[in-house]
């Protein structure tokens, strides 16, 4: 085989080969021209809430306890032998309820006495004053001396003044007398009887005296606490503002929560702040007053009180669960005019019982807040935004823009 025909015989077993390349080649220019569609989930639909706007104020709260307006410690004025109790321990007893019971006899013996001492004071009166009336006839006769006459006179002011102390001691007998039942100085609940019937009581004005018994009123009750420098001042210089809050002036509103209660419920008034400041703890003693006609509360119990912390004030409110915490900066997610969420850092108030938290600076009135959906919701994403109340949007296909059915 000549050099020119091995050469046209090569070529063309050659020219399939580079015919299935050129081909491959082609298939691949194709397919790259071709746009092949972008995968992945839609954006997270959130819900969202425009801020409420109305009318709130601050308010402190502080922890204190309950005091009574009255405590009396009840004591007997005289000794004696206690003969009787006349009351339950624990119960309410009123103005004037007879409490306990001494021995009176000796006391009557006394006043009986003290009496006929009383009666023989006045006869006795009676005769040294028939004998000055003689005195002075007599003396006018120059029958008698004047020094006799003197004796006279000195013997009926004695007489006098017997009969005087002598109703001192009556009265005072008496007054033991009285003392020898104890009465209920003020109303309220009386503890346990410190002392049974048939022990000797001693009374009197002096320390050793014998405690029988306490009593604490209930209604009204008094409630104490403690606030530092910061909010006295702060409350003293917005009273000469006239915004009456939490200030020496009585009347402020205040409220109250028991321990095991979740809302401020209970209301009173302002009746007291303590003219000190205690320079060991830089507190000041405040002091309310309330009404407890169910005798809920009880003295020495602990309680959180709220106060008003500054006057009324137009603020922008949204719920609470919106707010976010990054560290010690809170915030809210917002959409934007693009259906971008986007973060507001925000300054916050007070959390209403309605859970409506205040907002006092980073917010607009116009503002879209994110309320539902905060978990899938970051900022900078795309999401798709539902107005609480409204019917939901159908999602789009992943992509973007739905396409035509076929």
């Amino acid at each position: 085989m000549t050099a020119s025909r091995r050469a046209n015989l090569l070529q063309i077993i050659a020219t399939p080969a580079r015919l299935g390349v050129a081909l491959a080649l082609a298939t691949l220019v194709a397919s790259c021209g071709q746009q092949q569609p972008q995968g992945g989930p839609p954006p997270p639909a959130v819900t969202f809430t425009k801020p409420v706007t109305r009318t709130v104020t601050d308010f402190d709260e502080y922890v204190g306890r309950f005091v009574a307006v009255n405590a009396v410690e009840v004591r007997a004025r005289v000794s004696g032998y206690l003969d009787g109790v006349h009351f339950k321990d624990g119960q309410i007893v009123a103005q004037g309820d007879l409490l306990f019971g001494i021995d009176k006899r000796p006391f009557e013996n006394a006043a009986q006495q003290a009496r006929a001492n009383l009666a023989q004071a006045k006869s006795n009166l009676v005769y040294t004053e028939a004998d000055l009336a003689r005195g002075q006839q007599l003396v006018r006769d120059k029958t008698i001396t004047e020094q006799t006459f003197e004796q006279r006179s000195q013997a009926f002011r004695n007489a006098q003044a017997a009969v005087s102390n002598a109703e001192a001691a009556v009265r005072q007998a008496e007054l033991d007398l009285e003392f020898t039942e104890l009465r209920a100085p003020v109303t309220g609940r009386i503890g346990d009887r410190r002392v049974s019937p048939g022990n000797l009581v001693t009374g009197g004005t002096s320390g050793n005296t014998t405690l029988l018994a306490t009593i604490v009123s209930i209604d009204p009750i008094r409630f104490e606490f403690t606030f530092d420098e910061a909010s006295f001042l702060r409350y003293e210089r917005m009273s000469k503002l006239g915004r009456d809050v939490a200030s020496r002036g009585a009347g402020v509103q205040v409220m109250l929560k028991l321990i095991d209660e979740r809302d401020f419920a209970h209301q009173g008034t302002m009746d007291f702040v303590d003219n000190v400041i205690d320079r060991s703890t830089g507190t000041i003693r405040g002091r309310a007053v309330f009404t407890n006609q169910n005798g809920v509360f009880t003295p020495g119990m602990f309680a959180r009180v709220r106060v008003p912390a500054s006057p009324p004030y137009e603020a922008l409110l949204v719920p609470d669960l919106a707010v976010g915490t990054e560290q010690v900066r809170k915030y809210l997610l917002v959409v934007d005019g693009e259906d971008t969420a986007r973060q507001k850092y925000v300054t916050l108030g007070q959390l209403t019982p309605d859970g409506l938290r205040a907002i006092k600076d980073g917010l607009g009135a116009q503002d879209r807040v994110i309320i539902s959906g905060l978990m899938q919701a970051r900022a900078g994403m795309k999401v798709r935004p539902q107005e609480q109340g409204a019917a939901p949007a159908a999602p789009g296909p992943a992509g973007g823009s739905p396409q035509p059915s076929k």
